[in-house]
């Protein structure tokens, strides 16, 4: 979730290892990497490219979840993470950065989509993905974690990767096109400060409302009842294909090159913000109780 530029964090785009190292190689020989039956794109880049939700949001989105655990769930978490909350753990993945052992991790994060698929197309391809991505791999670490003999390490480390990841994908951008690498090659000015249309939706957005991730929780968090419900029960290549759609919504606000942005851009798009955050909140504490609870 945080910026890459200030960070330098792990790059993360959904193709095994072993091809990614081919990949990057042969990138500018290549003109496009296709698969299954439709035109979705998983490619794997530089981590010089990409960045996820800044700090503040994974620990909004931590932080929601938290308030909405069953009791049973608040104590198998308590036996895996000790006295760690959930939203201070949530950034995990991006501490781990300056640790190469962890490399293998960087394809976990992300998903680029070409736009214009239909529902259907969408969900279709994701059916049958079996590439290393956020998808897949938010599945393998549902299943992962659901399994009692699984040691308490490694418990902890698919715990946080699930906290982090299922935040991740509710930032719009990380189902971006592979053409733009997820808007980061969209130029623009925020407040008169160069920087990409990833970045803005990453982190400056919520940095410019000038909270902590304590107060804007506060701030946000007031879904009812059937809204929880709502949101939960919904399968997650919904989440996936509703951050499908808010990311086309997002290249449609940037039309010109390099627009200057500001007060009008935040006026414009902060219910969407606020309103990702929270379902990701929310989605993430019905994800935890159905493993734990």
């Amino acid at each position: 979730m945080m910026s890459c530029v200030h960070h330098n964090l792990l790059s993360s785009f959904f193709v095994d290892n072993d091809f990614a190292t081919t990949f990057t190689g042969k990138i500018n020989h290549m003109k496009s990497f296709k698969i299954l039956l439709l035109t979705i794109t998983f490619i794997a880049v530089s981590i010089s490219s990409f960045a996820w939700w800044g700090q503040n949001g994974h620990r909004i989105v931590g932080e929601i979840a938290d308030s909405y655990l069953s009791s049973k769930a608040r104590k198998a978490i308590r036996e895996i993470l000790g006295n760690e909350s959930i939203a201070i753990t949530s950034n995990w993945p991006d501490f781990i950065k300056s640790d190469s052992t962890f490399n293998y991790l960087s394809a976990w994060h992300y998903i680029n989509v070409k736009q214009g698929l239909s529902q259907i197309e969408f969900n279709a391809a994701l059916q049958n993905d079996t590439l290393t991505n956020a998808y897949t791999k938010l599945n393998f670490l549902i299943a992962e974690l659901k399994n009692k003999q699984l040691p308490l390490e490694k418990k902890q480390m698919y715990l946080r990767l699930l906290i982090h990841i299922a935040g991740d994908i509710h930032q719009p951008l990380h189902v971006g096109q592979f053409e733009d690498l997820g808007g980061n090659r969209i130029r623009l000015q925020w407040f008169g400060e160069p920087t990409n249309l990833h970045s803005l939706w990453d982190e400056k957005l919520i940095e410019s409302q000038k909270l902590s991730y304590t107060e804007y929780t506060a701030w946000i968090n007031h879904a009812s009842k059937e809204q929880r419900k709502q949101w939960q029960e919904q399968p997650m290549n919904e989440w996936f294909f509703e951050s499908y759609q808010l990311a086309g919504k997002i290249y449609n606000s940037v039309p010109q090159p390099e627009p200057k942005l500001s007060f009008r851009y935040n006026f414009d798009h902060i219910e969407m913000l606020n309103s990702q955050l929270l379902k990701g909140g929310v989605r993430l504490a019905g994800l935890l109780n159905s493993i734990f609870g």
